[in-house]
């Protein structure tokens, strides 16, 4: 996929650190390209449900802002995506020392972006897979621009 700004990465990296609310929860980006995302999660008591898995909103909240991202990586200067709708399933508990997300752009028009996300756990050295994610976004004017 082609960036439509050079200065798009850089500027969409700045965007994702800048998020408190990603910063608070510790969703760190671990890697960025063309049409693509990846983030990481250490896992710690904060994010836990009842029983103490990460909680589902924790996941979603990763695969939605790694969609966005990824998207975003192909936007102009004077553009930013929004997400218009998700769907997330979660195949099994999330159960590990930290999480990885990876997104990707299936499909970019001049209007909506379409991508998925899969989020993984890793624990013992393993990686499982616990969820995966779908995401329609809107190509919007950036504040400002």
């Amino acid at each position: 996929m082609d960036l439509k700004d050079p200065q798009a990465l850089e500027r969409i990296r700045q965007v994702f650190e800048g998020v408190p609310f990603l910063r608070h929860l510790g969703i760190r980006l671990a890697g960025l390209g063309p049409g693509w995302a990846e983030s990481v999660l250490q896992v710690g008591p904060h994010l836990g449900q009842a029983e103490g898995f990460v909680h589902a909103g924790a996941v979603a909240t990763m695969a939605d802002h790694s969609c966005g991202t990824a998207a975003g990586t192909l936007t102009r200067a004077d553009q930013t995506v929004l997400t218009v709708e998700f769907k997330v399933s979660l195949l099994r508990p999330a159960v590990g020392d930290s999480l990885r997300c990876r997104a990707e752009v299936i499909r970019a028009g001049s209007r909506l972006v379409f991508a998925e996300a899969q989020v993984f756990a890793l624990a013992g050295g393993e990686e499982k897979l616990v969820a995966t994610f779908t995401s329609t976004l809107a190509l919007v004017e950036r504040p400002g621009a």
